[in-house]
């Protein structure tokens, strides 16, 4: 199976090389905003973290700036640019823009495929705004941000993964030279001082770049129907329903606090179908009746609709509140390279 993948993943490799050629010789032309631009991406698919991120920068740098959400809007059913509304659908904007609006309803959130388009049309309709997060980008060369951001999975290393479809990496491990900051994610937050030096050296990064290492703080679960009849109280027994690139760190994280008696996991962005529910509805009765079923935000706004979940399901649902803690002296060091880029000439 793997020398079967490794075939097409040579062949994405030499059209990504062809690809950055392009861009780099500056045969494809690139945009550039008059305002900064701060890119939040990596080159896995998915699980990397970059929505708690992209929300952490907007609430830091939300102190200085205007901060405006710029999101391709993956999977979402329509095209072009999209403003999204606090009562938007994830089904029209995607769901990880739907999580972004919802927790910051003040804060600018749009949707484009087109990233260069999609800048535009928010300098033009939000004049106030003077900096823009560009979530997911890094592949979008079109775009040359001011700052990137570039996001790895602490337990999904990039040196030891392939390109697709053999592993999980989008983009040529070389392309992390164009990074500003690499943010290390989904860290032990007991990690040694040995074990940061072996991952700093394995990056393999250049002078001018800067590593940082995060882990994901997990809050107090809150039940997504707090309304619901009977509402089921977080006690001992849990289940894990999840959509999203690498659930394993949420499922230890609960393996570790409760007696863990299922886990639902489905796709990234997967979009739950009712038999879905109904299945997992059916399945609760053999569990015990205290089992309380913890799923993620970004899932959460799939599950907001009362007609297709369940009663047994509403009463037990609970999201998980999902921030950024860092390691170390790490965030000031963090929040002060930032801003050195933002503001610099170059």
């Amino acid at each position: 199976m793997g020398f079967l993948s490794a075939i097409p993943a040579g062949l994405y490799a030499f059209a990504l090389r062809i690809r950055h050629l392009l861009y780099d010789s500056r045969i494809i032309k690139r945009y550039r905003s008059d305002i900064p631009v701060v890119c939040v991406g990596n080159i896995t698919v998915g699980g990397t973290g970059k929505t708690p991120v992209t929300e952490y920068l907007i609430e830091k740098l939300g102190r200085d700036y205007t901060v405006a959400v710029l999101s391709r809007g993956y999977g979402r059913r329509t095209k072009g640019y999209l403003e999204v509304g606090t009562n938007a659908s994830f089904l029209d904007v995607g769901d990880e823009p739907k999580l972004i609006k919802r927790n910051h309803p003040s804060t600018v959130v749009a949707v484009c495929e087109k990233r260069a388009e999609g800048i535009a049309r928010i300098r033009s309709e939000h004049p106030e705004v003077n900096l823009i997060l560009l979530d997911d980008g890094f592949q979008h060369r079109r775009v040359e941000p001011k700052v990137n951001i570039v996001l790895m999975d602490y337990t999904r290393p990039i040196w030891e993964d392939h390109l697709l479809p053999w592993g999980n990496l989008r983009d040529l491990p070389s392309q992390m030279h164009r990074a500003n900051i690499v943010m290390v994610t989904k860290t032990p937050p007991d990690i040694t001082p040995i074990d940061r030096r072996i991952a700093v050296k394995s990056l393999k990064l250049f002078p001018y770049q800067s590593v940082v290492f995060t882990s994901m703080v997990q809050g107090v679960p809150v039940p997504l129907f707090p309304d619901a009849e009977g509402l089921v109280k977080p006690g001992r027994n849990a289940a894990l329903l999840a959509g999203i690139g690498n659930p394993r760190p949420l499922a230890a994280y609960l393996a570790e606090r409760y007696d863990l008696k299922a886990e639902w996991l489905f796709r990234d962005h997967y979009v739950y179908k009712v038999r879905d529910l109904r299945r997992i509805a059916d399945e609760l009765a053999s569990l015990p009746e205290d089992t309380v079923i913890v799923t993620t935000g970004k899932d959460a706004v799939k599950l907001c609709n009362r007609k297709k979940v369940p009663a047994e399901l509403q009463r037990r649902l609970y999201r998980i509140p999902v921030g950024v803690a860092f390691t170390d002296d790490d965030e000031k060091r963090f929040l002060r390279l930032l801003s050195e880029n933002i503001v610099s000439r170059e």
